[in-house]
């Protein structure tokens, strides 16, 4: 890993089977396209597609973005990214976060406490884990008592950690190969680039709606922007980045349970800002914005749009 061009799509495409994609996947390095990274809320898993991929594709890096670090205990994470890093020698990135409150208390009956120690003892963990350590320990925020993988990857994995604010960012600086953000503009880079540093490997995912209806892209753009930004993370990630002040008649909208009122508050500006649409040719120049601004891996999540061909997407969408 480390500072340099690359252009990413999220796996698996979500109209289609994900059995059904392997001649998409396996064409991505002839379009252009240097990366494929997961997701993972109520979908797909974020190493099974990778693992697929990873026999569909000898050239792609790969990526998770993000596996959750209370969702999988730290032994298990250190488990399956082995598996992923000997299927793709030298060519996968464990990428791990926090996730939200939702997916860790609500879905999952785990309490979501002290985000940063958890984060930071995870990354020491598993640098020590992946490297074929034997490891027992007293982190902060869980123990672990003689593991060692019985077959340590070679090389290990690089790792990165989804982060949204300074400490977060700092912190994947200080102990990751790179920090995963999300949900930002391309004039947004910088600010997070100047806390990284140089060294740091930006790597973010971008939601692209590939249509000439504005209209409906933006609909879309609105519905996205109000389930994901009224999240509390996301919420002080754009105070921070200095949209506190527009976002607030949304977020309290929301707050008081008036969907349709909060999708109305939000305008066409922000739409515009944070959700990339318009014709794929106009798609490409503003994700090529990002990284003019300092982003070195955008990974593209298309979003559909009526009637819309992903896999012809994925094509149109792909570096020029």
């Amino acid at each position: 890993m480390g500072p340099t061009a690359r252009w990413g799509i999220t796996l698996p495409l979500r109209g289609m089977p994900l059995t059904d994609q392997r001649d998409i996947v396996a064409a991505l390095p002839d379009l252009g396209y240097t990366d494929a990274w997961s997701a993972e809320t109520n979908g797909s898993d974020a190493f099974t597609p990778l693992a697929l991929a990873a026999q569909w594709s000898s050239q792609l890096r790969l990526g998770t973005a993000i596996a959750g670090i209370y969702t999988r205990g730290p032994a298990l994470l250190a488990m399956s990214a082995a598996t992923l890093a000997s299927l793709a020698p030298g060519r996968f990135v464990l990428g791990i976060g926090v996730s939200s409150a939702v997916i860790v208390e609500q879905w999952n009956g785990v309490p979501l406490t002290h985000p940063y120690q958890r984060s930071r003892d995870t990354l020491r963990f598993l640098r020590a884990a992946l490297a074929g350590e034997k490891v027992t320990e007293e982190y902060q925020t869980f123990s672990v008592q003689g593991f060692r993988l019985e077959e340590a990857p070679e090389p290990p994995p690089a790792l990165a950690l989804a982060a949204l604010r300074p400490g977060m960012i700092t912190l994947a600086a200080a102990l990751a190969d790179g920090a995963i953000t999300n949900w930002l503009a391309p004039g947004d880079v910088p600010a997070v680039r100047a806390v990284a540093g140089p060294d740091c490997e930006l790597i973010a995912r971008v939601f692209v709606c590939p249509t000439g209806d504005a209209e409906a892209a933006r609909a879309i753009g609105r519905r996205l922007i109000a389930a994901y930004l009224t999240v509390p993370v996301y919420a002080a990630f754009h105070d921070w980045l200095g949209r506190g002040e527009a976002m607030t008649p949304m977020r309290e909208a929301w707050a008081a349970g008036d969907r349709r009122g909060a999708l109305a508050a939000i305008p066409d500006q922000l739409v515009d800002e944070l959700f990339v649409h318009g014709p794929p040719e106009a798609c490409r120049e503003r994700v090529a914005e990002y990284q003019a601004k300092g982003l070195d891996t955008p990974v593209i999540m298309i979003v559909p749009g009526p009637g819309m061909d992903e896999a012809d997407a994925v094509r149109r969408l792909a570096p020029a």
